[in-house]
């Protein structure tokens, strides 16, 4: 119970930064339909370490255009039943989208640490996780012939909270219930501390050893880096969740 009720704590001082960063920050909103197919796998390799492999294809206008590329691998270490910890890199390609799109598409480089903290209340599973990243965001730029080069590389922090709860139904059929803050912190985050907030509700349906797929709705609030705009974009979201064992 302490553990939840010092999540519940956190969550709260984070919420009420994020509130404070809005009230001063965008202005314009821009409301997007997106689709975000995605496959998470944590496979264990042993009886503390595992493999992380992640893949998301993101797409604008729910299917027609790109939005997003995000391939995410990493090593995890579970101290317990209860206790995960995951250090990785991701590769982000972004394409312009939306009425107030990025001059180009643009490619980013990350490092994220991770914690995830797991519990019970009653019958719901819960889930705590803390995330850091180091972010190298490619500055797009034009030779004198009118091609493309990545001029400089921006670097940025970031922290991320997520409190997840999946709710049994009958049989192998559950519901996700998910939130998740983003915020920027020194240095060099312009003028958003608030990056984005995700909230998010699916159905869920578990294949027992294989997996779990999952299909929902997502609502991003994303404050672009001008300050100026907050993007609204509902998202469905398609998702395979594996923790099949690999060499066991």
């Amino acid at each position: 119970m302490r553990l939840g009720r010092t999540a519940v704590t956190v969550a709260a001082l984070l919420f009420t930064q994020a509130a404070a960063a809005q009230s001063t920050g965008p202005r314009l909103r821009d409301t997007n339909a997106n689709g975000w197919f995605m496959y998470f796998g944590d496979h264990p390799v042993s009886e503390k370490w595992g493999i992380h492999l992640e893949g998301q294809w993101r797409r604008y206008d729910v299917i027609t255009r790109w939005q997003q590329l995000l391939l995410r691998p990493g090593v995890n270490y579970e101290l317990n039943r209860s206790v995960m910890f995951t250090v990785g890199y991701g590769y982000i390609n972004t394409w312009p989208y939306g009425d107030f799109p990025a001059a180009d598409a643009f490619p980013e480089h990350r490092i994220f640490q991770q914690v995830l903290l797991k519990h019970k209340a009653g019958k719901v599973d819960l889930q705590h996780r803390y995330r850091l990243e180091q972010r190298f965001i490619g500055e797009v730029g034009r030779r004198e012939d009118g091609s493309k080069q990545i001029e400089s590389w921006r670097y940025q922090n970031r922290f991320r909270y997520m409190l997840r709860g999946s709710i049994p139904l009958r049989g192998p059929w559950y519901v996700g219930l998910y939130d998740e803050i983003f915020l920027h912190f020194a240095p060099n985050f312009g003028p958003n501390v608030f990056d984005q907030n995700r909230a998010y509700g699916a159905l869920g349906y578990n294949f027992g050893r294989i997996g779990r797929l999952e299909t929902g709705y997502m609502n991003q609030l994303l404050a672009q880096r001008n300050g100026r705009v907050l993007e609204v974009n509902h998202t469905l979201q398609l998702g395979f969740y594996s923790n099949l064992p690999f060499g066991r």
